[in-house]
């Protein structure tokens, strides 16, 4: 049974980072694409970032346009671990964002919910002032 567990949210201001983990367990996923999403109350769960797994599609990074250039995703794979590191965080990035891992060992990577197997509980992501 694969588990994935996020940590790192919180309140931040404006301009600020966080660094969000993810860490897996029930099986190796080193080889798996994984993915951040997030979901504001009201509105549908939105695609953030996605990582390629360490063969396939070799640590390649898909992010959406609004975070290119702030958020960076990342991967230890001896920790079995995602991260999602947030920068220039604005009251917009405000979501529970979710940790989400495929099954499939694939070089594609996707940004639709419905490819992903895995899904963690979420963490809160804060951005006020």
């Amino acid at each position: 049974q694969v588990q994935l567990v996020e940590s790192g949210g919180g309140l931040v201001q404006p301009g600020g980072s966080l660094r969000l983990s993810c860490a897996a367990s029930g099986r190796s996923l080193s080889r798996h694409p994984m993915g951040w999403f997030r979901q504001a109350p009201g509105k549908e769960r939105e695609f953030v970032a996605a990582i390629g797994g360490w063969s396939g599609s070799g640590g390649r990074t898909y992010y959406v346009d609004s975070v290119k250039g702030r958020f960076t995703i990342s991967r230890d794979s001896a920790k079995n671990t995602v991260y999602l590191q947030m920068n220039s965080l604005k009251p917009e990035d405000t979501a529970v964002y979710y940790c989400a891992a495929e099954s499939a060992v694939r070089t594609l990577l996707s940004s639709r919910p419905s490819d992903y197997d895995y899904w963690g509980q979420g963490t809160q992501v804060t951005v006020s002032s």
